[in-house]
C-alpha cells in the first residue's frame, strides 16, 4: 500500500470529491501500481510476462468492510489494459469494474484510478487483467477483506494468512495463445500448474502447534485443480466472501475463478511437507507442489505425494453439495448470516442459460443460448450513460436455452432492480463449466445431473445454500442459482474458461431501474475514461 505518486494528484482530488459525497465516513487506501512486461521462468523457460510494480503475482490487496481502494494504474505495456475484481461487488458503481463492457482500457503510458468501495463485503478474492488474454500473462494477485473490528467471526485470529493462488499455465506466449484464438483454433492442453507462480517450490511457513489461514484462488485459465497438503487435514471456513460450515477435508476441489479460505493446523513432526495442485477431469493429470515448512525443519518432503480425485464427478459433487453457509455466524455486519432467508422468497422470473461450441465462419466459437458474444465499440455502460443508439440491443439474447446455432451478437438481458430471480446453467458439453458474474453474490440452491425441470426445485436447499460469485456446471448437468437484484448497473456473466469467455461465451446483465436516486446508483466517476462513441462527451459535475 503506497500513497499516490505521479500523474495522481489531480486524480487524488477527484477521488476525495467523490468520496465525500457517498462514503465519507469510510477510511481510504491508497496503492500506486506500474503495469510493465518483464522476464518470467514459472516452467522453467523464458516467457514475456505482466508484472505489477515489479512482481509476478502481483501484489496482495489488504483492506477491511467498507474501505475504499483508490488504485492508481499506470500501464507501462505497449497495448491498452484493464484490471477487474473478481467478487468485489463494486456495488451502485459498475462504472469501474474493469471489464470492456463498463470501463474504458487505459491507453499504453497513462494512468487511471479506480475508486472502489468493498461495501459490506468480507472474504477472500482476486484481481486479474480482463482485456486481450493478458490473463495468460499473469498480472492477477489476491484480495482479501477482513472484517471490521467488533464484528465477530466464527474463529480464532490465525497465527498467519497466506494467499495462495492456483492455475494451469502455458509456456507460450499471451500474445501467441491470443493469435491461435484469434485464427478460430482451440487452446491446447496447459504444460503446467503453478502455485503462486511458481511450478514447483513456493514455501509456506509455519510454526509446530499454531493455526494458518490459506486463501486459495484458481485464476488459471481452463482447469479446476484439487489442492491438498501432505498428512494435514483442512478446515473450510469461508467461500469469496461467506463463512461456512467449518467441514474437514483431506482435500478440495477449486475450479476456474473460485476462492476458498481454509484452516490448517501445524499439528505433525517439524519437517518439509508437499503441498500439492493438480488437475480434475483431464486426460493427462498434470500435478505440481509447493512445500509446507516448519520453523526448524532439516528434513526434506518425502515419501509419497498425497493422492487426489482425478477424473471422478460424484466425488467432485457430493464435495459441493457438503458446502454450506454457517447461518449462526456473523457476515460483514453483526447479524448472523441466516437471518436473510431467502428460500422464502417468491421468485420473479427463472432465466435459463445454455453453453454450447461451435464454429461461425469457419472460426471456433462459443456462446451462451446461441449468442457468441462480440464486443461493442464503445463499453455498454457509457453508451447507457450518454445515451448512445445503436452500441447494443436490449434483450438481444433470449432468457431460454434455444439450442439453436450460433450466431454473433452483443448479448445483454435486461432484468428488473429489487427482484428475486432464478438462473439455471445447463450444460449438455462434456466438460466441467465455470460462470462467475460481477457484482453478485448469489446462492447456489442445486446441481445435479441431466435435464432441469421445474420438478427439480423439490431438491433445492433452500435453507443454507453457500453464497457466492463463481459456480461450477458439472458435464451433462445443471446448477440452479438464486439471486437478489439489488445492485443496479451492467454486469459481465462469463465462463471462467478463459478461451471461451474471449471467443464469446459471456452476455451483460442490465440490471434496470428508472430511479435516479445516489441510494440506488452512483454517477459516473468524474475521473472516467471515455472512448469509443463516448470519446469526446462530457460526465456530469459531482
Amino acid at each position: 500500500m503506497m500513497a499516490v505518486g505521479r500523474s495522481g494528484g489531480t486524480v487524488l482530488l477527484l477521488c476525495f470529491s467523490f468520496f465525500a459525497l457517498v462514503t465519507a465516513e469510510s477510511p481510504y487506501r491508497f496503492f500506486d501500481w506500474n503495469v510493465t512486461y518483464g522476464d518470467i521462468y514459472p516452467l522453467g523457460v523464458r516467457q514475456q510476462g505482466i508484472l505489477i510494480n515489479g512482481q509476478f503475482p502481483g501484489p496482495d490487496i489488504h483492506s477491511v468492510t467498507n474501505d475504499n481502494l483508490i488504485i492508481n494504474v499506470h500501464n507501462s505495456l505497449d497495448e491498452p489494459f484493464l484490471i477487474s475484481w473478481n467478487g468485489v461487488q463494486n456495488r451502485r458503481n459498475s462504472y469501474v469494474d474493469g471489464m470492456y463492457g463498463t470501463t474504458c482500457p487505459i491507453p499504453p503510458r497513462t494512468n487511471y484510478t479506480y475508486i472502489l468501495q468493498v461495501k459490506d463485503q468480507i472474504g477472500s478474492f482476486y484481481y486479474f487483467p480482463s482485456l486481450a488474454f493478458h490473463k495468460a500473462a499473469g498480472g492477477f494477485g489476491g484480495i482479501r477483506i477482513l472484517s471490521r473490528p467488533g464484528i465477530p467471526v466464527p474463529f480464532a485470529d490465525p497465527a498467519g494468512d497466506y494467499t495462495v493462488l492456483i492455475g494451469d499455465w502455458y509456456k507460450t506466449n499471451h500474445t501467441d495463445l491470443k493469435a491461435r484464438l484469434d485464427r478460430g483454433r482451440k487452446l491446447p492442453s496447459p504444460d503446467g500448474i503453478l502455485i503462486n507462480g511458481r511450478s514447483n517450490g513456493a514455501t509456506l511457513n509455519v510454526e509446530q502447534g499454531k493455526t494458518y489461514r490459506l486463501r486459495i484462488s484458481n485464476v488459471g485459465l481452463q482447469n479446476s485443480l484439487n489442492f491438498r497438503i501432505q498428512n494435514h487435514r483442512m478446515k473450510l471456513v469461508e467461500v469469496e466472501g461467506t463463512h461456512t460450515m467449518q467441514t474437514m477435508f483431506s482435500s478440495l476441489d477449486v475450479h476456474v475463478g473460485q476462492s476458498y479460505s481454509i484452516l490448517i493446523t501445524a499439528d505433525q513432526s517439524p519437517r518439509d511437507y508437499y503441498v500439492v495442485a493438480s488437475s480434475r477431469f483431464t486426460d493427462k493429470i498434470i500435478t505440481t507442489t509447493g512445500i509446507l515448512r516448519y520453523s526448524g525443519s532439516s528434513t526434506s518432503a518425502s515419501g509419497p505425494m498425497p493422492g487426489g480425485p482425478t477424473i471422478q464427478i460424484d466425488w467432485s459433487l457430493n464435495q459441493a453439495r457438503a458446502i454450506r453457509t454457517n447461518l449462526t455466524a456473523s457476515g460483514p455486519r453483526p447479524n448472523p448470516q441466516g437471518s436473510y432467508h431467502y428460500g422464502l422468497i417468491p421468485l420473479i422470473r427463472t432465466i435459463v442459460f445454455g453453453s454450447s461450441a461451435g464454429q461461425i465462419n469457419g472460426k471456433q466459437r462459443y456462446g451462451i443460448n446461441s449468442v457468441s458474444f462480440v464486443p461493442a465499440d464503445t463499453p455498454l455502460k457509457l453508451a447507457d450513460f450518454f445515451k448512445i443508439s445503436g452500441v447494443y440491443k436490449i434483450n438481444s439474447i433470449s432468457d431460454k436455452s434455444t439450442g439453436g446455432g450460433l450466431y454473433l451478437d452483443t448479448s445483454v438481458l435486461q432484468v428488473d432492480y429489487r427482484t428475486f430471480i432464478e438462473i439455471v446453467f445447463e450444460n449438455k458439453e462434456n466438460i466441467v463449466q465455470s460462470y462467475h458474474l460481477n457484482g453478485y453474490s448469489f446462492w447456489v440452491v442445486g446441481m445435479d445431473g441431466g435435464q432441469w425441470n421445474t420438478g427439480s426445485r423439490n431438491g433445492y436447499n433452500l435453507r443454507d445454500a453457500v453464497s457466492r460469485s463463481t459456480v461450477q456446471v458439472y458435464p451433462k448437468s445443471w446448477t440452479a442459482i438464486y439471486i437478489a437484484l439489488d445492485n443496479v448497473g451492467m454486469w459481465n456473466l462469463r465462463s471462467e474458461f478463459w478461451a471461451r469467455q474471449y471467443l464469446g461465451q459471456q452476455l451483460y446483465l442490465r440490471v434496470f431501474t428508472t430511479s435516479t436516486s445516489l441510494r440506488d446508483e452512483y454517477p459516473i466517476p468524474k475521473n472516467s475514461r471515455l472512448c469509443g462513441r463516448a470519446k469526446g462527451r462530457h460526465t456530469r459535475p459531482l
